[in-house]
C-alpha cells in the first residue's frame, strides 16, 4: 500500500509517499524561511501564496523521485487542519483534485495526529504510549491509545513553546526561525548568568505557561541596554533553554506518573513537533524517561518539523483501518486532536 502525503499548514510546502512497510518512498520539502524572513515571522497570506506557487511541483517531483505516477498510489492524504487555513485549503484542494481525478480515496488528516503518529513511522512504537508535542503553535501532553484516541493530560495555558523560543530569538536579534537561532547561541551561553523564572514547575497537574517567562526575557533584554553583547545574548539565550529544559522535565513527569496509573505499564515517552529537534531538550527528556525505566523516542531531526512523510503515514494509519472522507470535508483552522474521531469505514 501506498499513500501520498500533502503538507501545507504553515511554511512548508511538503509532499512524501509512504509505504505499509514503513518506508518512506520519497519526499519534497520546501521551505518559505526566505519569504518569511524579512517579518520574522510567518506571515498567513505570504504562506498561502507561496504554496499555491509550488505545491504542483512538489507533488510531482515526489513522485518523479520515487519512480511513480498517480496511478500507483492507493490514497491520497492532506492535512485538512490545524493550521493556517489559506495554506490548509491549497493542500486539501490539491489533494482532492488528485483523488478525484485518478478515482483514489481521499482521507483528510489533522496534522496533530500526523506529529503523534510519527513515533509509530520511524521506530514501530506499539500503543499505548505518552506523547509530548512542541511546536511553534502546540504544547500538549497526550496519552497516544490508538489511531484517533487521544487522552489529554495538559496543555499550555498561554502560549506556546516554539513560539516563546521566536519571540526570543526576535528580543536577541537572533534571526528566524527562532528555534535553532536560540539553540545555536546557547551552546556559547551561561544559563547560570540571568535568573529566569521557571512558571509551572512543582504545582500539580500537566500544563504549561510561558507568557511569563518572555516577559522576564524581554526585560532582561531591556535592562542590558548597550551591553547586549554577542555574549549576552548567549547568555540569555542559555537561560533560557535552560528554563524550558527545566519546566518540560517537570511537566512530563507528572504525565508519565498519570500514564503509568492509568495504563498499568509506563510505555516509551514520545516527543514531537519542531521543538523536539532541540538537542538539549531532548536530552533531558530522556534523562526523564530513563529515570522512570523506560525510554524516549524522538523522530529523526527532518521529521520533526512539518513533513509530507508524517501526513502519509498518518493517512496510511487511517486508510487501512478502513477509513477515507468525503471530497466535502472541510478544512479548518482549529481542530484539537482529541476531538478527532477513531476512523470507521466510510
Amino acid at each position: 500500500m501506498l499513500v501520498l502525503g500533502i503538507e501545507t499548514s504553515c511554511d512548508e510546502t511538503a509532499a512524501a509517499v509512504v509505504g505499509d512497510d514503513r518506508r518512506i518512498v520519497a519526499q519534497v520539502v520546501l521551505s518559505q524561511i526566505a519569504e518569511h524572513e524579512t517579518f520574522g515571522g510567518v506571515v498567513p497570506e505570504i504562506a498561502a501564496r507561496a504554496h499555491l506557487l509550488a505545491v504542483d511541483r512538489v507533488v510531482e517531483e515526489t513522485l518523479r523521485r520515487g519512480g511513480l505516477e498517480l496511478r500507483d498510489i492507493d490514497a491520497v492524504a492532506a492535512t485538512a487542519g490545524p493550521g493556517l487555513i489559506g495554506g490548509v485549503l491549497v493542500g486539501t484542494l490539491t489533494a482532492k483534485a488528485l483523488a478525484a481525478v485518478a478515482g483514489l480515496p481521499y482521507v483528510a488528516v489533522n496534522h496533530l495526529e500526523g506529529h503523534a503518529l510519527t513515533a509509530r513511522l520511524t521506530d514501530d512504537v506499539a500503543f499505548p504510549y505518552l506523547l509530548l508535542l512542541v511546536s511553534g503553535g502546540h504544547c500538549q501532553l497526550l496519552a497516544v491509545e490508538g489511531v484517533g484516541r487521544y487522552r489529554l493530560y495538559g496543555s499550555t495555558v498561554d502560549d506556546a513553546v516554539g513560539e516563546a523560543f521566536d519571540k526570543t530569538a526576535k528580543l536577541l536579534g537572533l534571526g528566524f526561525p527562532g528555534g535553532p537561532a536560540v539553540e545555536r547561541a546557547a551552546r556559547a551561553g551561561d544559563p547560570a548568568r540571568f535568573a529566569l523564572p521557571r512558571p509551572m514547575v512543582g504545582r500539580p497537574g500537566c500544563d504549561f505557561s510561558f507568557s511569563g517567562l518572555k516577559t522576564a526575557v524581554r526585560q532582561a533584554v531591556q535592562g542590558l541596554g548597550p551591553d547586549l553583547d554577542d555574549q549576552a545574548r548567549a547568555d540569555v539565550a542559555a537561560a533560557f533553554q535552560s528554563v524550558v529544559a527545566d519546566v518540560l522535565a517537570d511537566r512530563v513527569g507528572r504525565a508519565m506518573t498519570r500514564f503509568a496509573a492509568e495504563q498499568g505499564a509506563t510505555g516509551p515517552l514520545v516527543v514531537a513537533g519542531g521543538v523536539a529537534a532541540n538537542l538539549l531538550l531532548r536530552a533531558r527528556l530522556a534523562e526523564v524517561a530513563a529515570a522512570r525505566g523506560t525510554r524516549l523516542v524522538a523522530p529523526p531531526l527532518p521529521l520533526c518539523t512539518d513533513n509530507g512523510a508524517m501526513i502519509a503515514w498518518a493517512g496510511l494509519e487511517r486508510f487501512r483501518l478502513g477509513a477515507s472522507d468525503p471530497l466535502d470535508f472541510a478544512a479548518r483552522p482549529r481542530w484539537p486532536l482529541q476531538e478527532i474521531a477513531a476512523p470507521a469505514p466510510a
